[in-house]
């Protein structure tokens, strides 16, 4: 058997050919191509606003500075995340808060925020982080009504859920990064995602301020609209507004973007359905998945199950070629995390998660058969 990774991207001669158009067109940045991309995610989303980075960290950083976060600022973040969720407040100087998440998510827990925002001083937090961890989609409509009630504001990380969706108290599908309940939204292009740029980013959001302001920020906070100049010396004129970053996508990523995402639900609803079989194969087991979105569906990024003897399993499956992967190692365990004020915290659910949890292969070209001894391996193990 060839060797089966976590995750892996898919290009398609359509991919290939849609690149080389680019790259021979009059631009290879800040032309055409990204506008096209950036229209076509905010539909595929439901947003009314896209605006895209070079990537996923990138758009953290910008959406971060959008939402005016400053030294002042002190941001809820679950401690099972990419680091880069939380290290985004910490470029723009504020203070990262981490709460634990739920045991049968790995998603925020919306009940620890409460109680953390109960206890606190009015005014103690200014805004919030919720990550679509794994491809489940956070209730941001509950967490929008705990949101007003304290003031802050809400950035959701969606890099994992492009696609996935919660049913809101109303009926409504409420999709990742469609801007209903969150300030801004962010996704990402790495390989493994479900949209591949090689790299890229992008943030969403219904604000038209914020809207601006990114486009501002994304470009070394240079605009040269006549609408928004103080003054215009003629058609080469540019102002620098604010403290900006070279943060743009390139239009050949773009192109490769706009391709894959014209099958984006074509490869969501394999996850899905590889995501089914593992379900099925690990009832009645000593494997267990991570809960099912009950409300809506999952966009299934990963595939994450707990397992006692993790490191056994998981060498025992790199021995077979399989090469699964752990996501994450809680962010308070990370030494810069420990020599910021967490060396004796404790996040039991968390580390309980990281003690046991193990991604395994879910991305849409997983063969049936590939599939079959990817569960024959893990079963046989136990």
């Amino acid at each position: 058997m060839n060797s089966i990774p976590y995750g892996r991207q898919h290009i398609t001669e359509e991919d290939i050919k849609e690149v080389t158009q680019a790259l021979q067109s009059d631009f290879l940045t800040q032309g055409p191509a990204i506008l096209s991309f950036e229209k076509a995610f905010a539909t595929y989303v439901n947003a009314k606003y896209a605006v895209a980075v070079s990537n996923g960290t990138a758009a953290l950083h910008l959406a971060a500075l959008a939402l005016g976060v400053d030294e002042k600022s002190n941001v809820i973040v679950p401690d099972i995340t990419f680091a880069a969720s939380a290290n985004c407040i910490k470029y723009c100087g504020g203070t990262v808060t981490l709460v634990d998440v739920n045991a049968e998510t790995a998603t925020i827990d919306l009940d620890a925020v409460e109680k953390l925002l109960s206890s606190a001083p009015a005014g103690t937090f200014t805004g919030i982080v919720p990550v679509d961890f794994a491809g489940y989609a956070v209730d941001t409509e509950k967490l929008r009504t705990l949101a007003d009630k304290y003031g802050l504001w809400i950035l959701e990380d969606a890099c994992h859920a492009p696609g996935g969706y919660f049913v809101d108290s109303k009926g409504v599908k409420q999709f990742c990064g469609n801007g209903t309940y969150a300030d801004l939204a962010i996704f990402s292009f790495h390989p493994v995602k479900h949209i591949a740029c090689g790299e890229g980013g992008m943030i969403t959001t219904n604000n038209k301020t914020l809207y601006e302001k990114l486009l501002l920020l994304r470009t070394h906070g240079i605009t040269k609209d006549p609408a928004l100049m103080h003054e215009n010396h003629g058609g080469w004129y540019y102002e620098m507004q604010e403290l900006g970053y070279n943060y743009r996508l390139t239009d050949f990523q773009a192109a490769l973007g706009t391709s894959q995402l014209k099958r984006a639900d074509e490869g969501l609803k394999r996850r899905r359905e590889i995501a089914s079989k593992y379900d099925a194969a690990f009832a009645n087991s000593v494997v267990k998945p991570l809960a099912v979105q009950t409300s809506g569906e999952n966009a299934y990024h990963l595939y994450v199950i707990q397992v006692s003897d993790r490191k056994g399993l998981y060498e025992n499956l790199r021995a077979k070629n399989i090469y699964a992967q752990v996501h994450y190692i809680p962010v308070h365990m990370l030494p810069y995390y420990r020599n910021s004020g967490y060396k004796d915290a404790r996040f039991p659910v968390a580390e309980s998660y990281y003690e046991k949890c193990l991604s395994i292969p879910m991305y849409p070209t997983l063969t049936d058969a590939e599939q079959a001894y990817v569960i024959e391996a893990i079963l046989g193990y136990y």
